[in-house]
């Protein structure tokens, strides 16, 4: 099991305040740990035009739209997060 560089081991989700604190744009390593997906297999559903949710292309690397990543897993922006999620 490996570690990002903020922490997070590879088979473990994000949680609601973090999937609402990502940027505009976020990698496909990201968003594929988002849906609960594995890094290469996110890569894999990219380049075959599969993954769950809109991919931009951008010279040789591939963007999510976190709204798009959001609305895919019914994550609604404007809802306060939890009282225990900010803990």
């Amino acid at each position: 099991m490996t570690s990002d560089a903020i922490g997070h081991h590879e088979d473990q989700g994000l949680t609601r305040a973090e999937l609402l604190a990502l940027p505009v744009t976020v990698d496909i390593g990201t968003a594929a740990r988002a849906l609960g997906l594995g890094r290469s297999t996110g890569y894999e559903l990219a380049r075959c035009g599969e993954f769950p949710c809109r991919v931009l292309r951008i010279r040789s690397s591939y963007r999510v739209p976190t709204a798009d990543l959001l609305r895919v897993l019914g994550v609604d922006p404007g809802d306060a997060p939890d009282a225990r999620e900010i803990a």
